[in-house]
């Protein structure tokens, strides 16, 4: 079975036009060198604010059906940065340690990373995670963070997720 993904671009400028999604790519090509089972991997690219992000996340969750939706953006201090305000209203059951953890690891790069505000959560057979917006960050969050995912999937009751060992092994307790 093919397991459904979204990536989400969370931006403005990029929703407008304006400059070119390097997220949005970047971690559709991070999750196509990192995953060995099929998938089906959409972006979308919309600008911030809570009712955008709100909207598109629960049409992706509860209309379309995906396993899993990487967000990118939208989770820093400015004024527009609303992705985890629109987390909150979505999410059944928040998931604190994702965002916990990536800016444990973005710290060994960049002192900003405690301005960052990612978070994850589930709603129903939904994993959610909110990620950087450059792809920089990207790569070091979701190398930190994905070994985890697959089975969080199997928890929930979503799409079975298998990685190749030799890049990133997914974590699974033993039986």
């Amino acid at each position: 079975m093919t397991v459904r993904i979204a990536v989400l671009t969370v931006s403005d400028r990029a929703s407008r036009g304006e400059y070119e999604d390097l997220g949005g790519p970047a971690v559709k090509a991070w999750l196509e060198r990192v995953m060995s089972s099929p998938a089906d991997i959409v972006v979308h690219v919309i600008p911030d604010g809570v009712e955008s992000v709100r909207d598109m996340l629960i049409r992706l969750c509860d209309e379309d059906g995906v396993d899993l939706v990487l967000t990118t953006g939208g989770t820093g201090p400015s004024p527009r940065d609303q992705t985890p305000e629109a987390m909150k209203v979505v999410m059944e059951k928040e998931l604190p340690g994702f965002g916990e953890l990536m800016r444990k690891v973005s710290l060994d790069f960049v002192p900003t990373a405690i301005l960052s505000r990612q978070t994850a959560g589930t709603r129903g057979k939904t994993l959610i995670v909110n990620l950087p917006g450059k792809p920089g960050s990207i790569d070091t969050c979701l190398t930190a963070v994905f070994p985890a995912i697959p089975f969080c999937l199997d928890l929930i009751g979503a799409g079975r997720i298998e990685t190749h060992d030799e890049i990133l092994k997914a974590f699974r307790p033993s039986k």
